[in-house]
């Protein structure tokens, strides 16, 4: 590092991708619902060349679906995107898992610890956003303790395009059982440092996720299967 190297700091452009993907992943923009960009303008204090790059941004990662002169509209998670999507962040999960034991400090395991111990109490609370952002930090925190940046970066692109759809999986009572005891398998493979467990375990937990969302798909559930 030398004393010219600049600080780094988020780009309008940067900032207004990440809000706007949120709107679709927390459901505030709901699947096939038209984007208002004069009121996201207004709300976000910018013009619609920057917001209309973001969506261009969007549409590439599968969020949004450009439509000539008629702006942009939420894309519907389909059964075959998941089918595409699932088995290769599962891969990239188990691999984490791995990269994390042999990398991960104690004070790093502890942390996660906590945040399970977190997800565990609003588990039994019902509180399903509580429990969501506690699994999320969960699995970020293990993804990072990978140490590996070219596995961090293809995993928030997967994980950004899949993340309502593993949201709702956890509506099932039965599901939502079944993940607290694949977190709980998961911690204890992670207190040992068994990389091979750990990593068979959280491709497993992915591939759960996938089966129930696909289920709730074959139910009429609120996404659309291909065709």
């Amino acid at each position: 590092m030398t004393l010219t190297q600049a600080i780094k700091r988020p780009t309008l452009h940067e900032e207004l991708v990440d809000r706007l993907r949120n709107l679709v992943v927390d459901d505030t923009l709901k699947p096939g619902e038209k984007v208002p960009e004069k009121e996201l303008c207004e709300a976000f204090g910018v013009s619609r060349t920057p917001l209309r790059e973001a969506l261009k941004v969007l549409a590439s990662e599968g969020f949004v679906v450009l439509q000539a002169n008629r702006g942009a509209r939420v894309a519907r998670v389909t059964r075959q995107e998941l089918e595409d999507t699932f088995p290769v962040i599962s891969r990239l999960e188990q691999l984490a898992g791995e990269l994390a034991c042999a990398h991960l400090e104690d004070a790093g395991i502890a942390d996660i610890e906590a945040r399970h111990r977190d997800m565990v109490q609003a588990y039994h609370a019902r509180d399903r956003q509580a429990y969501f952002q506690a699994n999320q930090d969960i699995h970020q925190a293990l993804i990072r303790g990978a140490q590996n940046e070219i596995l961090e970066s293809h995993h928030k692109l997967l994980a950004g395009r899949v993340r309502r759809a593993r949201f709702m999986v956890n509506l099932s009572d039965e599901r939502w059982a079944e993940a607290i005891d694949e977190h709980e398998r998961m911690m204890a493979k992670l207190r040992a440092r068994d990389a091979d467990g750990l990593g068979q375990l959280m491709k497993l937990h992915m591939m759960n996720k996938f089966a129930a969302h696909i289920k709730a798909i074959d139910a009429g559930g609120d996404a659309e299967p291909e065709g």
